[in-house]
């Protein structure tokens, strides 16, 4: 699967692509917003998006909904340290494919992609 991972901490999205990597996927590219995370998306066309839900400029609540709006079969994934259910409800609402609570395991996150990869277009 070719994902893109979208976190404004460069750490996090050093540690996501070597989860990503090591799970037997491909990173096709990186963001740090979700503006940039739009621009990223229309010209490489992921089969998925891991992305975190703050960030500046864009956040990723907003990057989802417009990524939902132009791409409704785009998969996306919700990474955060919030653990507030309102967020998450939100995001899942909005078309999130699933929403993992950082910090999180590595198997939990192997596991929703994996489960992402599974649903038919």
């Amino acid at each position: 699967m070719r994902i893109l991972v979208v976190d404004d901490l460069p750490f996090m999205r050093s540690i996501i692509s070597d989860i990503v990597t090591e799970s037997g996927h491909l990173v096709v590219g990186e963001a740090g917003d979700g503006i940039e995370c739009l621009s990223r998306y229309k010209s490489l066309l992921p089969d998925l998006v891991l992305m975190d839900i703050v960030m500046p400029r864009m956040n990723g609540v907003e990057a989802l909904k417009s990524l939902k709006k132009a791409y409704p079969q785009s998969r996306i994934i919700m990474c955060s340290s919030l653990s507030d259910q309102d967020k998450i409800i939100k995001a899942i609402r909005l078309g999130a494919s699933d929403y993992i609570v950082k910090p999180f395991q590595r198997k939990r996150l192997v596991s929703a992609i994996n489960r992402a990869c599974s649903v038919n277009d």
